[in-house]
This record gives structure tokens, sequence and C-alpha cells, in this order.
């Protein structure tokens, strides 16, 4: 796992070898195959491993948060801050939907991160903060906007300021559902 994640990470999954993997991990490829099928399952396997360490990230960020939207926003904001690793950006939003398929990305995806994401929408619905008629579907579209926002830092010619330009945004598409007075 730890030479996958180092190798797709640095060079991509197209540019890495099970034999490369092997080597790195100074494992026969008899003895990769042994726990991985192909090379696109210890893709998945490194992905996997990755999207659990953005999700820690994510909570003791969101552990700091004074209210349900906040929460919402820090955790948001600890998945862009990963973005800035190259290592993060090829594993998660450059190659993860293309080695694994839309479908099982977005599974995959969803698997860490959505019940806690719907979870903070629900609380600020039930607190006051936000009027969300459909948190599930809400949280989908957070997630296909940070997969987004990851793309455009990977991209871009100045990722700090991108960062920040994405985080700045996904704050006022949350406001938007902003509980007001009546």
């Amino acid at each position: 796992m730890t030479a996958g994640r180092q190798l797709f990470g640095a060079r991509g999954f197209a540019a890495t070898s099970v034999e490369d993997i092997a080597r790195e991990a100074r494992v026969t490829t008899g003895a990769l195959y042994h726990h991985f099928p192909t090379k696109a399952a210890v893709f998945e396997s490194v992905f996997e491993q990755v999207h659990s360490d953005l999700m820690a990230a994510s909570l003791r960020a969101a552990g700091q948060a004074t209210d349900a939207i906040g929460l919402l926003t820090a955790g948001f904001g600890a998945f862009l801050d990963a973005m800035l690793e190259p290592e993060v950006q090829r594993i998660v939003v450059t190659d993860g939907p293309a080695v694994l398929g839309l479908a099982r990305f977005i599974e995959l995806d969803e698997r860490h991160a959505f019940a806690a994401t719907v979870a903070a929408i629900e609380a600020a619905n039930e607190g006051g903060l936000l009027r969300v008629p459909d948190p599930p579907t809400l949280a989908r579209l957070m997630f296909g906007a940070l997969t987004r926002g990851g793309l455009l830092i990977a991209s871009s010619a100045e990722p700090q300021a991108t960062r920040d330009a994405v985080a700045a945004t996904l704050r006022s598409m949350i406001s938007g559902f902003a509980a007001t007075p009546e």
C-alpha cells in the first residue's frame, strides 16, 4: 500500500507498473498478485486509504467548529487543503474517476463522508441555521463541487489562491441556504 501510494502519487496510475510497485515494496510480483488481482485493485485500495486520511483530517478540522455551518466549511476546507498536495490531487481527483470509473468513484467517495455530511446539514437545519429541503442531494452536489474544486487547484498556476477562491465560493454556496427570519 505504501509503495502504491508513493508511486501512484508521484507518477500517476498510467506511468506506474505492477513491477514498479513490487520493486518499491520489495516483494515479488507474484506476492503482489496474491493480495491484489490487478494494478487497478492496488489503486482502489490506495484511493480508499487516501480517502480515509482525508476524512480523518476533515473530522479533526470540524472538531474546532462552533456550529453546524462551521463544521461543514471546516471539513470541506480540510479537503481543499489536502488538494494542495500533488500526491493527493493525483490519486483522488485526477486518476480516481478515470481508473475506478465514475460509478465506483462516487460509491467510494460517498462511503467515507456522505453520512457525516448529511448529518451536519441536518444538524444545521435542526439548529435553525440552514433550510435545506433535501440534505442528501445537497451533500452529493457539494461532493461534486469539491471534486471539481480539487481539479481547479490541481491545474492552477497559483494553487493556494485557487484553493482560497474555491473555499470562499463553497462558503457562499452553503450560505445561500441560510435560514432567514420570517
